[in-house]
């Protein structure tokens, strides 16, 4: 059953009301919405937990998409209770996990405009992130810190806009990962947008984001590594460089 997924619209929603539609075999739980964010994009889904009627919880362990983005399926931890279908639940986001996930994405994204180079992988992590930038140069990992920082400190408004599909295949240049398409064939594509009028960065994004720069804190880059002749991995960690030490 296709599914509403409210985080789409409202990443600081933390908690909502929901109805079970549907129960795996392997316990994982669907829902008639969710603020649940389903693994994607280099973004790891959500944990938290459901909250019964009598006040009882089912904890979840992951968040996932099933055989296509409109069904996302809410995995319990083994051993924790099943719900029935047609049951309502409250719905309760581990918020200080998915709030350092959301900085963390942000900062990514902030990571793209320093360098401005093909992107040919990506993980978002709660302490560290890495991006893979199709690149031979040599680059400072202080400088590029530093530059990031900026964009940190001049608090840049983010925020989304939509565009349809055939948008954005009519716009293919917008797209900075070299290996992964944007999220397509639910009509709209969000555009994660940083700067007013974006002037600072807009590109295909599904994942979560704050909603301003200066959310994402001190951040730098812990290490640049070389992945083959034309292959840079940057890793970011929340923290000034000092912190390393």
């Amino acid at each position: 059953m296709t599914v509403n997924a409210l985080y789409r619209d409202d990443f600081y929603l933390s908690t909502a009301e929901a109805v079970v539609t549907a129960i795996h075999e392997d316990g994982g739980i669907e829902l008639d919405q969710t603020c649940f964010y389903a693994t994607s994009g280099g973004q790891p889904g959500d944990t938290g937990f459901l909250e019964r009627g009598d006040g009882s919880r089912i904890t979840l362990g992951q968040t996932k998409h099933g055989p296509i983005k409109d069904i996302i399926i809410h995995v319990p931890l083994e051993g924790e209770p099943r719900p029935i279908v047609g049951e309502k639940l409250v719905l309760h986001i581990d918020w200080a996990r998915r709030y350092k996930l959301m900085r963390m994405h942000t900062a990514c994204h902030l990571l793209s405009v320093v360098c401005p180079y093909p992107i040919t992988g990506a993980a978002v992590g709660e302490e560290e992130s890495r991006v893979d930038f199709d690149m031979s140069e040599t680059i400072d990992k202080d400088e590029v810190t530093t530059r990031m920082m900026a964009l940190v400190n001049e608090n840049h408004p983010v925020f989304l806009r939509w565009i349809t599909d055939e948008e954005l295949v009519a716009n293919p240049d917008i797209v900075k990962s070299k290996n992964v398409r944007p999220p397509m064939g639910l009509g709209r594509v969000s555009l994660v947008c940083i700067g007013e009028d974006s002037a600072v960065d807009s590109q295909p994004c599904g994942g979560t984001h704050v909603s301003e720069t200066q959310e994402v804190g001190a951040i730098h880059i812990a290490k640049i590594e070389k992945k083959g002749k034309e292959n840079r991995r940057f890793r970011i960690r929340f923290g000034t460089p000092t912190d390393e030490n």
